[in-house]
């Protein structure tokens, strides 16, 4: 028992932040009679997370367990709270205001453009069509009553970079960004998800121009009749009833969701005024594909690289399988520096080699996609989609 404490001390030292780790310690700690060392140990779990039931609970097994720590659990937090000072670093310095809600979903990232994403001319169009081009001539739009009223659901197989259009959108428009995920929106009690969701829109209105970007809207706006409890339900509700206020309260406010199953989407999301048009985002194109390619080649050593073959030899290949390509070529000639302690840059042999060894991962993907345009999409919502895949013989 000795040598295995030993090695979880080690082991929290080296990773002082990771609470489950400190959790099992304690645990063992008090197993092993030694309640003192448990407290410390669960006083920085608390210090990270306040509201840890587990930690609690342990907190008052530690203090039955040392005879010299005879206090209730609240003095003993306070006395924690004071050991702590000074080792712990204060969640804000003094006369500083708290960050915001809307801080939690905030890019802070650099701001792209349209001109940044490579490619994909059909979507920039629609794009243009629907939020830039009104956008930019008011006058006109006043005069066609061209309303901007309603959401765009991006939808497409995974790894395409919907959610990088997204952001270059925003940054055409000069907006803010927000990047809402389900983790940020589904909460375990009851009436907290919407709630969740209504302080978006509200963090949103505050900052506008915004755009709100729901990434994996089908996991948060299912159809209802998929759901069996309420709880989800309501959360589909609360997501329907901010956006019906697109025409009043969310002035400049821009709504983006995106998925990779738009078919699993709520209808009542699809209605006019919600997510009313849609952009389907495929594979990158040939031009796109250079562009990745240079992107992820860009800060690494690199020798004689044909970005044009490269381009066409990854026909079919998602955004994220060319990152994994690169990757798998910078593995191949960093092996081969480690074995002839020689340095050598990546050339074009280790990117045409990972080329044969990774596969394409939208496979799947397609085959659910026939399914649908097949027997489900004869209403014309996936003829886009229908005509890509007849084009490169996926149907």
């Amino acid at each position: 028992m000795d040598a295995l404490l030993q090695s979880l001390q080690a082991a929290v030292e080296a990773s002082p932040e990771d609470v489950a780790l400190r959790l099992h310690f304690a645990e063992l700690l008090i197993a092993a009679g030694d309640g003192e060392s448990a407290v410390r140990h669960l006083g920085h779990v608390l210090a990270l997370e306040p509201s840890s039931s587990q930690a609690r609970k342990l907190l008052t097994r530690a203090t039955t367990t040392a005879p010299e720590l005879t206090a209730p659990p609240e003095d003993v937090l306070e006395q924690l709270e004071r050991e702590l000072e000074g080792i712990v670093p204060p969640m804000f310095v003094a006369g500083d205001p708290a960050p915001g809600a809307d801080d939690v979903w905030a890019d802070t990232s650099e701001r792209v453009t349209l001109a940044d994403v490579g490619g994909l001319a059909e979507v920039k169009e629609r794009l243009e069509a629907a939020f830039l081009a009104p956008l930019r001539n008011p006058e006109l739009r006043r005069m066609y009553r061209k309303s901007l009223r309603g959401g765009l659901l991006l939808y497409g197989p995974p790894g395409c970079g919907k959610g990088f259009i997204a952001r270059a959108l925003a940054g055409e428009l000069g907006a803010t960004f927000l990047n809402v995920s389900i983790n940020d929106v589904l909460d375990m009690y009851v009436g907290q998800s919407e709630q969740n969701l209504h302080d978006v829109f509200v963090a949103a209105r505050r900052r506008a121009p915004t755009v709100i970007f729901f990434d994996e809207l089908d996991a948060l706006g299912r159809k209802r009749t998929q759901l069996s409890g309420d709880a989800m339900r309501n959360t589909v509700n609360q997501l329907l009833s901010e956006l019906d206020g697109m025409e009043s309260a969310n002035e400049n406010l821009f709504v983006l969701g995106a998925t990779n199953h738009p078919w699993d989407i709520d209808v009542a999301l699809r209605r006019p005024g919600r997510f009313d048009r849609t952009v389907l985002v495929l594979p990158p194109d040939a031009p796109a594909r250079e562009v990745i390619f240079r992107t992820h080649l860009l800060d690494r050593p690199i020798a004689s690289i044909d970005v044009q073959r490269l381009a066409a030899l990854s026909d079919g290949f998602s955004g994220a399988d060319i990152a994994h390509v690169c990757d798998t070529a910078a593995e191949k000639a960093m092996v081969d520096a480690m074995r002839s302690n020689d340095l050598r840059m990546i050339e074009m042999r280790d990117l045409e080699a990972a080329l044969g060894e990774v596969r394409p991962s939208l496979g799947s993907w397609f085959e659910t996609a026939r399914n649908v345009v097949t027997f489900a999409g004869r209403d014309g919502s996936y003829d886009d989609l229908r005509d890509y895949m007849k084009k490169h013989k996926l149907l």
